[in-house]
């Protein structure tokens, strides 16, 4: 994950704030403001407050039950004044229980519920809370595995906006020494599989800075010969593709892209 010196900082949901820790300690950004989804005395039961109090000791703004969906919970922050806005491994929380999955689930799944939220991570951030005069990124940090890998996250989530997808960059969890990644529900500690930092910007790739564009890597351009549900090809013959199309997986990610793109021409 590539951090300037000269940057605001801005982290979303940081579970039990060791990734903002981490990012003050090691990296030391100009600036840095750390929220949580959670009040103050959630974080406390779930977790500890001790990185709470470690960056509160360090005059870092923490801010708690900050929703990076409702503005209305923003009112402690200054729109506009970030160069960075992070999103570390999100994930909508569970359901409690049957009743509340099927009001929030009802027709549309946790696959789309879950590209809903990052969705309006970009926008909001886009719009709001980065400095036009700055660099103006957005980085989500995720995972090569179920559920993370079934979002599309480099292709579907920007339709019809004006932000731009820039690439993406291996996330080294060493280089944040205390951070933990936490189950988004419980007091666990998520295990450490390999992590993928993805970058948008409302700027186009071309006014990136040279040292952050060397470190992303472009997504491949899928040609007709592919599959870009899935992200799979090119196919060596029709039956290798028809193999394909007919396969669980395949048919799995389709559900998922169509139901995504019903969802966005009704919101």
């Amino acid at each position: 994950m590539y951090i300037a010196p000269n940057w605001r900082i801005l982290t979303i949901g940081d579970g039990d704030l060791s990734f903002s820790n981490a990012l003050l300690q090691h990296h030391a950004p100009k600036q840095l403001t750390a929220t949580i989804y959670d009040p103050l005395v959630t974080l406390q039961d779930k977790y500890g407050d001790d990185f709470y109090l470690k960056l509160i000791a360090n005059n870092c703004q923490v801010l708690t039950g900050f929703d990076i969906t409702k503005p209305t919970t923003w009112s402690e922050i200054s729109r506009h004044s970030f160069d960075l806005v992070i999103f570390q491994f999100p994930l909508v929380p569970g359901f409690t229980s049957k009743t509340e999955f099927n009001e929030k689930c009802a027709g549309i799944g946790i696959n789309t519920l879950n590209r809903r939220l990052l969705r309006q991570f970009l926008i909001n951030a886009s719009e709001q809370l980065l400095d036009p005069a700055g660099p103006q990124l957005c980085y989500i940090t995720s995972k090569d595995v179920k559920p993370y890998s079934e979002w599309n996250i480099e292709h579907s989530l920007i339709l019809n906006t004006g932000i731009n997808y820039l690439g993406e960059m291996n996330f080294d969890i060493s280089n944040f020494p205390g951070y933990r990644i936490r189950n988004v529900d419980r007091d666990k500690h998520v295990k450490d599989t390999k992590g993928i930092t993805y970058v948008w910007s409302p700027r186009p790739a071309s006014q990136l800075t040279q040292a952050l564009s060397l470190q992303l890597v472009q997504p491949p351009v899928l040609a007709d010969d592919c599959c870009h549900y899935c992200q799979a090809g090119p196919f060596t013959s029709e039956q290798h593709k028809q193999a394909h199309e007919s396969s669980r997986k395949h048919l799995r990610m389709k559900d998922f892209e169509l139901q995504w793109l019903a969802d966005l021409q009704t919101a």
